[in-house]
């Protein structure tokens, strides 16, 4: 069998273990794994008959190449947030002009060059690595008859189907040791410090580092917050702090009530503009309504950066044995997932049977806008 690997969207800390598990188990059986350059960007980009266009979008892997690549963050195969089904016009490659379908808008659609790719390359399976939007269109292929055993990553922890997405619990531990740190700062100056942490529709990572961190607030994706009963909130957290000083964390994709996300620039393939800046938009308006001097720390891309830690080495290399027997076997249409603390895989249509978010009336207290946990006992181990 020839499987083809890839990595899509937003890059996490696990990737590269989990590319190298898949190429060991799957080499160990006797068969290949080619690696796709830039998630589905390598499969729409490529010219199957043209050997410089196959060599620029793929990579023949083995244990040679991927040795030590386990070693470090990232994903040494490149990502994109391509969505060959939706195609801007400008971002066509030159070579497929004018032979895309009629998409919604003016995108068109290039899957049936993207199932031509695969058969021509003799690709058995696909293995893709990503979030919500390159799982879809994992799942696209699969409604189209491709092979596809998807594994689950974000750092968000949204995938529907799956209690655990690789690179949670890095991003978590990051988010965590920067809000410790930023205490020295934040209590130097006594000042109040907002951190804005990653978290488009799921504000699961600033309820999780907000609870394990002991922030004083925490702002979610879920819940509008009213900024006017923040900073009251904040102003007595500080009051009531000795060191006089106030914390909170706020995801990105928080919005004020009756407002709406702070986006920029231009839509990605999967319709998302770029989210950032409401910490900032947030610190402003607690200083006009107190004065208070502010701190505003955007952690971002450090959540995802730098090397995994051992839960997501664990689940990556697990998730990994578990996709490439799945592959090899021809047991395909599958997403491997953890379900109840145990290492399963479920259908990979069950992504688009719902959404994962924060359980607001278990987790979070809406009206004081902090974590509020109280029992866990039968609760996943991320509590979601």
């Amino acid at each position: 069998m020839k499987i083809g690997i890839l990595t899509g969207g937003g890059d996490v800390p696990g990737l590269n273990p989990c590319i190298k598990a898949v190429v060991n188990r799957v080499l160990d059986d006797g068969h290949q794994v080619v690696g796709i350059r830039r998630g589905w960007a390598g499969l729409l980009e490529c010219q199957p008959d043209n050997p410089e266009s196959v060599e620029a979008n793929l990579m023949e892997l083995d244990s040679v190449r991927v040795r030590t690549v386990d070693r470090t963050g990232g994903t040494f195969l490149h990502t994109s947030r391509t969505n060959p089904s939706k195609v801007a016009p400008d971002r066509v490659p030159d070579f497929l002009v004018g032979q895309g379908r009629a998409g919604n808008g003016e995108v068109q659609d290039f899957t049936p060059h993207v199932m031509d790719v695969i058969e021509k390359l003799g690709l058995d399976a696909l293995i893709p690595i990503g979030g919500d939007d390159t799982l879809s269109y994992a799942l696209r292929l699969h409604d189209e008859g491709v092979p596809v055993v998807a594994i689950p990553k974000t750092m968000d922890n949204d995938v529907f189907g799956t209690d655990y997405c690789i690179g949670f619990s890095t991003a978590v531990t990051r988010s965590v040791g920067f809000i410790h740190n930023l205490r020295t700062s934040t209590g130097s100056h006594e000042r109040i410090a907002i951190i804005e942490l990653f978290g488009r529709y799921s504000g699961e990572t600033s309820l999780v580092a907000a609870y394990l961190a002991g922030v004083d607030r925490a702002l979610i994706s879920e819940v509008p917050f009213d900024p006017e009963r923040v900073a009251r909130f904040l102003i007595a957290d500080k009051k009531s702090n000795p060191s006089n000083y106030a914390m909170m964390t706020i995801s990105e994709g928080a919005k004020m009530e009756g407002g709406e996300m702070i986006l920029r620039g231009r839509e990605d393939a999967f319709g998302h503009k770029k989210l950032g800046g409401v910490g900032a938009v947030l610190g402003d308006l607690i200083k006009e309504l107190t004065g208070e001097n502010i701190i505003y720390q955007q952690v971002a891309y450090l959540m995802r950066s730098g090397s995994p830690d051992s839960l997501d080495l664990m689940v990556a290399f697990n998730y990994a044995t578990m996709a490439a027997d799945l592959a090899v076997s021809g047991h395909t249409g599958r997403l491997v997932a953890l379900r109840d603390g145990i290492y399963t895989h479920v259908p990979l249509t069950l992504t688009r049977e719902g959404v994962k978010r924060v359980d607001v009336d278990s987790l979070y207290d809406r009206q004081n806008y902090r974590p509020l946990i109280r029992k866990v006992e039968g609760m996943p181990m991320f509590l979601s």
